[in-house]
């Protein structure tokens, strides 16, 4: 495949870092849509099943330590709010109707904007 550029799953302008484990191959069309974007965040609902199963894995891996790091990780359902605090992504929920629901993008409310 032509044009594949190193896209960071974590960006690094969201704490991301340099490791194998936060580095995959994408086409560079694909790279240069999602910026900074987290996955979830850059697909949607209704795409985000279609994420190849390895690089899924090292994503949730990912997250999995963010969330360990920040002592979110066992937050109930009912306790979402917990998260919806301090989540960067409060548009992304309310354009997809998921205000305060669990949903994929709750994993990524760990990520921060350095901005």
């Amino acid at each position: 495949m032509k044009d594949l550029t190193t896209d960071h799953l974590i960006p690094r302008s969201r704490g991301g870092d340099e490791s194998a484990d936060n580095v995959v191959l994408a086409c560079q069309p694909c790279n240069v849509s999602r910026g900074e974007k987290g996955i979830f965040e850059w697909l949607g609902l209704k795409e985000k099943d279609k994420v190849h199963r390895l690089v899924a894995g090292k994503y949730l891996k990912q997250l999995l330590t963010l969330h360990e790091m920040a002592g979110t990780l066992d937050i109930a359902k009912d306790q979402i709010t917990i998260l919806c605090a301090r989540c960067a992504l409060p548009k992304v929920c309310e354009d997809w109707g998921t205000v305060r629901e669990l949903t994929c993008f709750c994993l990524e409310s760990i990520l921060s904007y350095s901005k």
